[in-house]
């Protein structure tokens, strides 16, 4: 998604609202005025001009008897304005008020559920690993040199791996694990770790083996599930937030796919010292 996203949703909401008013029957004159509103707001609303607001949208259920239709199109509308915010404008301040501003979504989410296609997931890195992970993105979005304190944030959040009430599935495609983040030696650490980790009662690693047949389960961006509440994806120039039940399940079923094609236990730790022994 690009950073035209915002408007593109708009207009997919307003596309989906002209549809469910052309099923009822209206007209959008006949539907303002059934509103009480002025009749250029259809117009605007399904264009993509304005965003309707939660009562804007039960209105417009209720006289095109939409009703059932009502909740997922109020998330999509919430989501719209929050759904795409960039990197520069998130880390303007310094990496570390970015990290302490995820700590509330970690604390409460029960079910984390971890695609990475990149690097190795936050939650499972080494210091030195997101030492030079922040450094990358440091010099990349040119954010204030913040990284020690930044680094002590995301060390302190990964005690939620062990608290206790938390599960964490994660799935890594394979040649993540030998894309050298550092040098070879916070590589090696890194994968030693992630063996280690790997292996905590509360985790599910899976990783996914370069070469395995992509009938489904398509590569694509990395994400992260929180319960059934909000999936973050990771884009090169943007922080994406998807809370709309519809895509919601989209990305559950992105997951399950990659699931069914990746290998876990003995044969997931097999790819990593694998990794390991090639880096050294």
């Amino acid at each position: 998604m690009s950073s035209s996203s915002v408007q593109q949703a708009r207009q997919a909401l307003g596309q989906r609202l002209r549809e469910i008013r052309k099923d009822s029957g209206l007209t959008a004159r006949a539907l303002a005025a059934l509103a009480g509103w002025h009749e250029s707001k259809c117009s605007r609303i399904e264009h993509g001009h304005t965003v309707p607001s939660d009562a804007d949208i039960r209105v417009w259920a209720r006289h095109c008897d939409a009703l059932s239709q009502t909740e997922d199109l109020v998330a999509t509308a919430r989501n719209i304005d929050g759904m795409y915010v960039e990197w520069r404008r998130m880390e303007r301040a310094g990496l570390k008020g970015a990290q302490e501003a995820a700590q509330p979504l970690f604390e409460r989410t029960r079910n984390f559920r971890m695609y990475q296609s990149w690097v190795i997931p936050g939650l499972f890195q080494t210091a030195a690993y997101t030492t030079a992970v922040l450094n990358t993105i440091k010099d990349l979005r040119q954010t204030p040199d913040d990284i020690a304190e930044a680094v002590a944030v995301r060390m302190e959040r990964q005690n939620v791996l062990r608290s206790g009430g938390h599960r964490f599935a994660a799935l890594v495609e394979e040649w993540v694990l030998h894309t050298v983040i550092g040098d070879a030696n916070t590589m090696v650490g890194q994968l030693g770790h992630l063996i280690s980790v790997g292996s905590l009662p509360s985790v599910s690693l899976g990783i996914i083996p370069m070469g395995v047949p992509r009938g489904s389960g398509w590569p694509v961006e990395s994400f992260t599930m929180y319960d059934d509440r909000q999936v973050n994806v990771e884009l090169v120039s943007a922080h994406l937030t998807v809370t709309q039940p519809r895509e919601m399940r989209d990305y559950t079923t992105t997951f399950n796919e990659l699931s069914a094609i990746s290998v876990y236990g003995s044969a997931a730790r097999s790819l990593i010292t694998r990794a390991i022994d090639s880096i050294e």
